[in-house]
């Protein structure tokens, strides 16, 4: 296996002989995570999925460490332990036995293009075929409804009956953004799902939104991925978040009305399905050219034709 990239350190086993996996997970901490989606859905797939360590990427080349200020314990007299920050690539293997890659852990701050350049090269040795990720977004949404998703792909078609919530904006650029942009202009397929959290719960785990992003990962992907830990986990989070609002009548107002609010949009969304599908029982404008033609034609026979439709009843 051939590599360039110094950001990156192999396996030694992974080096003499990679295994391949078509998929690459991808989850960047360090930007937008409302709810707390990304870290919750890679740290559920490394608990309850076998996995291996197959890279690492030195950290010291991509970290700001004054701009992120790692944790440290001071016990007592001493300096006695050091979260220190990582990104490291996994190989795991889903329910069915289909292997996958997650690269997981902290968002660069410098290199960008270095370092999707090094991604891409991982990619090609381990015959990566798509690219997915998922995250939340936070939104002015009540807790109460049903979790949206705002899903994206390089191929639209991919993504199947999909009503996109937003036309072209502008937003900040993260590392795993650019990563899809650039991955998709190298002809890999990419996928990613953007889960709508509350803004009240934005700061804090959401647990619906981690089971939501994990159900929409498996749409996109086909991989067959245990769930069960992680919706026992939310259904205790929804728990504690109600007991919480509860205690502030505040907090249930601003629920109350997001509430309204929501009921009012998905009314307004079913009512112009509705106008859509009566609008799509009128006659086409070519239809309605014909059947002028054919009474310009001969009026007698467009007149006979109508009247024998007005009485067109089962004969005995």
């Amino acid at each position: 296996m051939t590599t360039h990239s110094r950001l990156f350190r192999l396996e030694i086993d992974t080096a003499r002989q990679p295994q391949h996996a078509p998929l690459l997970m991808v989850s960047l901490e360090g930007f937008l995570d409302a709810g707390h989606v990304r870290s919750t859905l890679a740290e559920h797939l490394l608990d309850t999925l076998p996995h291996e360590v197959v890279a690492s990427f030195d950290v010291d080349e991509l970290v700001d460490y004054r701009s992120r200020r790692p944790l440290m314990t001071f016990d007592a007299d001493h300096y006695s332990d050091y979260e220190d920050p990582s990104l490291v690539l996994y190989r795991l293997t889903d329910a069915a036995g289909e292997p996958f890659l997650l690269l997981h852990g902290v968002e660069p701050d410098y290199r960008w293009e270095a370092f999707i350049e090094a991604v891409r090269q991982l990619g090609l040795a381990f015959g990566v075929r798509r690219i997915v990720s998922a995250h939340g977004i936070p939104m002015a949404v009540p807790h109460t409804r049903p979790v949206g998703l705002t899903r994206y792909a390089s191929d639209t078609s991919l993504l199947g009956d999909h009503t996109p919530v937003f036309g072209q904006v502008k937003i900040p650029a993260s590392a795993e953004a650019l990563l899809h942009l650039r991955m998709a202009e190298t002809g890999l397929e990419t996928l990613g799902v953007a889960v709508h959290v509350p803004h009240y719960l934005a700061e804090t785990e959401f647990g619906d939104a981690a089971v939501a992003a994990l159900d929409a990962v498996m749409d996109l992907t086909g991989l067959v991925l245990p769930t069960a830990d992680l919706v026992a986990a939310a259904a205790l989070n929804r728990g504690r978040i109600e007991e919480e609002l509860s205690q502030s009548e505040q907090a249930q107002e601003v629920v109350e009305t997001l509430e309204t609010g929501y009921d009012r949009f998905v009314e307004g969304q079913r009512r112009r399905s509705l106008l859509a599908a009566e609008v799509a029982n009128l006659p086409s404008a070519d239809e309605i050219g014909a059947q002028l033609e054919a009474f310009l034609a001969d009026p007698g026979a467009v007149d006979e034709t109508l009247h024998d439709d007005d009485n067109d009843e089962p004969q005995a």
